[in-house]
């Protein structure tokens, strides 16, 4: 996977996230926030052993509805979602394995698997 830089303060609506085919991770946080900014060489770690995971980096805050559309309440929130379907969530992540192994539910092979 290639880890989305910057933050977009205009992500796809809900329903484009839902007709989404295939591994995706949805990541809301702040650019301001600590444990964002902590958690980001965690997630690019983990990230080498998923190339075909797609990242979505969604500027989160009060009155962005896809947050809430996910129940978002603390940064970040890591939503691992496949086909549409959310299968696991991470908050406030403290390890590379940690988001390795929810990687592991949404993605099929692994190089080297």
């Amino acid at each position: 996977m290639r880890v989305t830089e910057n933050y977009t303060d205009s992500p796809p609506t809900r329903e484009e996230i839902n007709a989404m085919a295939g591994p995706l991770l949805l990541e809301f946080g702040s650019p301001g926030c600590g444990y964002c900014r902590a958690a980001q060489s965690w997630l690019n770690d983990a990230a080498r052993d998923a190339p075909d995971l797609q990242h979505i980096k969604v500027a989160d805050g009060r009155g962005r509805p896809l947050g809430r559309s996910f129940q978002v309440k603390l940064w970040p929130t890591f939503i691992f979602m496949k086909d549409g379907v959310e299968v696991s969530r991470l908050v406030r992540p403290d390890s590379a394995t940690q988001i390795r192994r929810a990687m592991d539910d949404i993605v099929a092979t692994r190089p080297g698997s």
